[in-house]
């Protein structure tokens, strides 16, 4: 992976700002053309794309077109599909005391915008801001992370190549670079990552007074109860959790159910793991592996916090770790206290479904909430009584795959939210558009001065009734 030179950022994001501001991003005709381009790039360099994923995360080919390439391309068809729509101007009705006049909504593009991307998905949420960016005409910086370097590389090579130099750009590197940019003004930033990094993108947008996107994580709980097929439940459980080694923002982080239903559950889990990755997953190519050493050694010093009814082994040379089910797991237990984000899955006993939502709002906010009940009063609590950035029953992760479904978080693991059309007015201004003759002259003899006693009369009784 190469490093761009930090004294060139300055003019990067400069060149940009020039091309927006001749309006070279803002015609539908090169909106379309760059997202067109674009899917072309990821169809026809897909396992170019699928080679740099395996290498980086040890992701299979199907699970990096289902995740990444594949999730990719149907947003973009999405865009393409709706762009029309999305840029029309809306009109809104007008209070009568305006009359005569009309009135409406105009999208326009921010800018030039910025989006930081993470490691663990780190095509699709590099590129998934992009497309909106794109779509709502403006200028964007794509900063790939160094974590995923054969993916940064391929993206910082082929982007450039296919899409217009003048408005799209990448700039590799790590911290330094990252820092660099951040003191360069921007129209908005989008970043996905950690609540710490996190922090540090909010303060540097606050210089400028730049809006912000943070898509960032928490520990997503999953309630499973005694009212739903628990087979079925286990395996949907152990496919959101085991996908890409349990690297994923939106995973079930951890499992809450009474003594009871845990009892049934964990061999199920079991059962299902063997099912979906076989007895020995470091030899199954359809179970990837930790990023790195550090989120490794991070991760290895949980499995001491539980019984590991399930897996538990590791191969450190191999960054390998088994998909692990740990029982009799404390509240109080460190792998309770941070988002384990990798292939470790805690079943905490609760009492009942009070001491499981009393559990759940305590804590921070998460990204995701699951509920496996087929009970409706215990799917109305969970609605009404918890809050977090998505709540989906029966299924976990698929929210993702719904484009106008808002993803985001709320609290600790986020703020805004994008997918579908929410994407483009991410990155876009509406502007209110308001248009009135100036004859008649309603105004006179209404609302400017000299002030008379009609007048007043008109402020106090009926004016507001109008408005």
């Amino acid at each position: 992976m190469g490093f761009t030179a930090i004294d060139r950022i300055p003019g990067i994001v400069a060149g940009l700002r020039y091309s927006f501001d001749q309006g070279v991003t803002r015609p539908e005709s090169w909106r379309r053309e760059q997202l067109t381009r674009l899917r072309d790039l990821l169809l026809d360099r897909g396992p170019e794309f699928e080679r740099a994923l395996g290498d980086d995360l040890g992701k299979a080919p199907t699970e990096a077109q289902l995740t990444e390439i594949g999730f990719l391309v149907a947003e973009i068809d999405h865009a393409l599909a709706s762009l029309s729509g999305w840029m029309r101007p809306r009109r809104v009705g007008l209070p009568l005391a305006l009359q005569p006049a009309s009135g409406k909504v105009v999208p326009e593009p921010l800018g030039v915008a910025l989006v930081i991307a993470p490691w663990n998905y780190p095509l699709m949420l590099a590129l998934s801001p992009v497309i909106g960016a794109i779509a709502a005409g403006n200028a964007v910086v794509i900063k790939p992370s160094e974590l995923a370097p054969a993916t940064a590389s391929l993206i910082a090579k082929l982007v450039p190549d296919t899409l217009d130099r003048r408005a799209i750009a990448v700039v590799e590197g790590a911290v330094p670079e990252t820092t660099a940019l951040l003191t360069e003004r921007f129209d908005h930033i989008f970043y996905t990552g950690n609540g710490k990094v996190g922090r540090i993108v909010a303060r540097a947008a606050a210089e400028h007074l730049t809006p912000i996107t943070l898509e960032l994580g928490g520990k997503s709980p999953a309630y499973v109860d005694e009212t739903v097929p628990l087979e079925e439940a286990a395996k949907r459980l152990v496919w959101g959790k085991f996908m890409n080694a349990g690297q994923t923002c939106v995973a079930p982080d951890y499992v809450l159910g009474t003594r009871s239903v845990l009892a049934r559950l964990a061999p199920l889990l079991g059962d299902a793991v063997h099912e979906l990755y076989g007895s020995a997953s470091q030899q199954n190519p359809d179970y990837g592996r930790v990023v790195n050493r550090a989120q490794f050694d991070r991760l290895v010093g949980y499995l001491g916090d539980g019984d590991p009814v399930v897996g538990g082994g590791f191969d450190e040379s191999a960054l390998h770790i088994d998909p692990t089910v740990l029982a009799g797991v404390s509240r109080e237990a460190r792998v309770m206290q941070e988002e384990i984000f990798g292939p470790i899955l805690p079943l905490v006993e609760v009492d009942d479904l009070d001491d499981a939502l009393s559990f759940v709002v305590g804590r921070d906010k998460p990204l995701a909430a699951y509920v496996f009940s087929d009970d409706p009063a215990v799917r109305a609590r969970w609605e009404r009584e918890t809050s977090s950035g998505a709540l989906a029953f029966g299924v976990p992760v698929m929210h993702l795959t719904a484009p106008e479904l808002p993803f985001g978080g709320v609290g600790e693991s986020g703020m805004g939210a994008y997918h579908g059309e929410l994407s483009f007015r991410v990155f876009s201004h509406e502007k209110a558009v308001l248009a009135k003759p100036l004859r008649p002259d309603t105004l006179a003899a209404t609302v400017m001065p000299p002030y008379t006693a009609a007048k007043d009369g008109i402020a106090r009784k009926w004016l507001r009734k109008l408005l």
